[in-house]
């Protein structure tokens, strides 16, 4: 199969309004995960809140950038997808080849909470359609909904749609927020951690939800003035449908996607350099990747959860995670993951405790989500 090659990437989190500002906290071991002021009547949530004021000022600021012809206000969520996309598509030719990949869970699901709007407001396809309209994309927009493999889905599709020549290149842009009604559910599973969370800790107590979006660009050629070319050398997603909302006891989803991952991409397991795992730092998630990652004989490979700097972000999760993974294959730098401590599942883990320099070719990332979906893409570095 042809090699698809990532391009320009771009993201927004707690911990900063571009890739530059989140990558420097990350590598300084910074954390945007504070706790919050009650969100409608849930409270004491730790949780990485993007502040509404310092966003309108940020949005403000780069609108500058758009040419509308008819006056639109944007939600949060829509602020976020747009802020995150600017750089990416600010220089981009959008041809009738080009594609619009959104991935969101629940979208602008808190729209429905304004008892005077009805439920078209929370639309994922007419939020597509309107982020399409916006930046001038000619095609339909493809909309991944699928629980928290969604970002990392959405890489996955676009690969599969430019090497069945579908497109010759894609934009994917992620977002989510963190809303009561989002809260309200990962509550009922008694699934919040009550401080930081700490995945594969010993002592970790579930996650924490955060909000953040991404984007990036994905193309059939290397990309222009890019000594460091990066491409999906493999890629799976397995849906094992154990339950609704737990993992597999037995990893066998995640198994099966890291395999094909692998074989796809001819790669051994010793020959992976390291592993952004899921890492939601609750009990059955974390216990889950061990046993999947032992079964393929990965155990041993530096693994990371990039969850403990700025929560768990839903459907951006994947993709912001796949691109700070990017970031840490470009600089060779291995990222310790935030609040581990003490190996706290049954088979051990060699977890990142502190930030390692050494030369970096490749690496895997890994997701899983409820009703069992699971989805595997090994990345890969090339010197031009």
């Amino acid at each position: 199969m042809r090699k698809v090659y990532i391009g320009p990437y771009n993201c927004i989190s707690s911990l900063g309004y571009t890739l530059e500002d989140t990558w420097s906290a990350v590598v300084e071991g910074k954390s945007g995960i504070t706790l919050q002021e009650p969100i409608g009547e849930i409270p004491n949530t730790y949780a990485a809140i993007i502040a509404r004021d310092e966003l309108d000022s940020y949005f403000t600021a780069q609108l500058q950038d758009i040419k509308l012809s008819t006056p639109f206000s944007f939600t949060k969520l829509e602020k976020l997808m747009i802020s995150a996309l600017l750089p990416i598509v600010r220089n981009l030719d959008i041809t009738t080849e080009t594609e619009l990949i959104i991935s969101t869970t629940k979208g602008n699901i808190d729209q429905c909470d304004d008892k005077d709007k009805n439920g078209a407001a929370a639309s994922l396809p007419a939020l597509a359609q309107r982020i399409a309209y916006l930046f001038g994309f000619k095609r339909s927009p493809i909309v991944i909904s699928n629980a928290c493999v969604s970002g990392l889905q959405a890489i996955s599709t676009a690969k599969r749609l430019i090497q069945m020549d579908y497109c010759k290149d894609a934009v994917i842009v992620a977002a989510d927020l963190v809303s009561e009604f989002v809260l309200s559910g990962f509550r009922s599973f008694q699934a919040l951690s009550d401080g930081i969370c700490r995945p594969y800790d010993e002592d970790r107590k579930g996650l924490n939800l955060g909000e953040a979006a991404a984007a990036l660009y994905i193309s059939k050629q290397p990309i222009p003035d890019q000594k460091q070319q990066f491409y999906v050398a493999g890629e799976a997603s397995i849906n094992d449908a154990n339950h609704i909302s737990g993992p597999s006891r037995t990893g066998e989803g995640l198994k099966c996607s890291i395999e094909r991952a692998l074989a796809e991409a001819a790669i051994l397991p010793e020959a992976v350099d390291f592993i952004c795992a899921h890492g939601t730092a609750t009990v059955y998630n974390d216990e889950m990747e061990a046993i999947a990652l032992h079964r393929t004989k990965l155990a041993d490979k530096p693994i990371n959860s990039l969850k403990g700097y700025f929560g768990h972000t839903l459907g951006t999760a994947g993709l912001i995670e796949s691109i700070l993974s990017l970031e840490s294959l470009r600089n060779n730098i291995l990222l310790p993951s935030l609040g581990y401590q003490k190996q706290g599942t049954s088979l051990p883990l060699a977890v990142i405790t502190e930030r390692i320099h050494k030369p970096l070719s490749r690496f895997l990332k890994t997701a899983s989500g409820f009703a069992g979906t699971n989805t595997a893409i090994l990345f890969e570095k090339e010197i031009i």
